[in-house]
């Protein structure tokens, strides 16, 4: 396989640094590795394959060299301000943002789930959201079977999805702190409030789950609700996922369905108290399913608990496995 020349921008944050973490798990095939942050970040150094590296300041002229992908983890106005002079550079640009996922020209990716919608892109594609991710990968397998009608997503979601500030107001907040990050303490709490809210009372992030779907299983019909929540968790993602099909399903034909696909592991064994928590899939790839039961109140309902590593599969993983797609073309 032929090595590439990368660049991560945004190589100091935290899902940056996973970047760096899954590209050296994945044995990736990198020729030159370019760091970008910003000014405050220039100059320090990053350990890649036993290799020193310096940090870079992230500039307009940033670009002005043979690079082939970059990936970017560094905010909606940094993506939107330099994908596209590293487009018109010739790099391919996989931004973790949510600058350009809904863009009409844009792919929205999640390898396991609509990699064939990668052909279409114009030098820019989108990493989705960290709870959309692992929600998709459990769903795409049902609704190819069953057609999904409608979902109900309630998230859990952990503090590292806002980043350091998160985890430091949970860490702060443990020892009576007032909160920086968040309008409320999040130690020994829960707020019902990731983003901002917007006119109909929603949040952006519940929102984007909803929009995120449609457009990654391709599917405009389906009708969508989302209630996201911050918990007092370091990493990892829950989401309780209420389905309602159009067609009648087997609870056994639900299993079979999650045993091949891939990337879904499901743990679904209350006898023994086994199921999907953060903890039991931190630092892990894969999209963790359990608590799966009918739902009764509804003609063909069906509830689930889909549990993933933010940082990982729902940010730093996700996209470096759209890098690897590209490498196969």
């Amino acid at each position: 396989m032929n090595k590439i020349n990368l660049a991560i921008v945004g190589a100091t944050g935290m899902v940056g640094k996973t970047f760096i973490k899954v590209l050296e798990e994945k044995h990736f095939p990198i020729n030159n590795l370019y760091l970008f942050a910003s000014s405050k970040s220039k100059g320090k150094k990053i350990i890649f394959n036993e290799q020193e590296y310096i940090v870079q300041e992230l500039t307009s002229n940033s670009f002005n060299t043979e690079i082939d992908i970059a990936l970017f983890s560094a905010g909606s106005a940094i993506s939107k301000k330099y994908a596209p002079i590293a487009r018109d550079n010739g790099v391919i640009v996989i931004d973790n943002s949510s600058a350009w996922r809904m863009e009409k020209y844009v792919p929205l990716i999640v390898p396991e789930v609509n990699p064939q919608d990668i052909m279409c892109h114009k030098g820019i594609i989108a990493n989705p959201n960290c709870s959309t991710i692992q929600c998709v990968v459990a769903l795409k397998p049902l609704h190819d079977l069953f057609k999904i009608k409608r979902i109900i997503y309630s998230t859990y979601q952990s503090v590292s999805g806002s980043g350091i500030g998160g985890i430091k107001d949970l860490e702060n907040g443990l020892n009576s702190l007032r909160p920086e990050k968040y309008p409320h303490p999040i130690a020994f709490n829960c707020l019902p409030h990731i983003d901002v809210f917007l006119e109909d009372s929603y949040t952006k992030e519940e929102v984007k789950m909803i929009e995120e779907t449609k457009k990654i299983l391709n599917d405009y019909d389906l009708k969508i609700t989302a209630t996201a929540v911050r918990v007092p968790v370091k990493y990892g993602h829950s989401v309780s996922i209420n389905i309602e099909f159009e067609k009648p399903f087997e609870i056994t034909q639900i299993y079979q369905a999650f045993n091949d696909a891939k990337g879904v592991i499901v743990q679904d064994d209350i006898s023994r108290n086994i199921y999907p928590t953060p903890l039991s899939t931190e630092s892990t790839d894969e999209v963790y399913v359990g608590r799966i039961r009918r739902d009764f109140s509804v003609k063909n309902g069906l509830n689930l608990w889909v549990v993933a590593d933010n940082i990982r599969k729902g940010a730093a993983t996700n996209t470096v496995q759209i890098a690897q797609l590209l490498l196969k073309d």
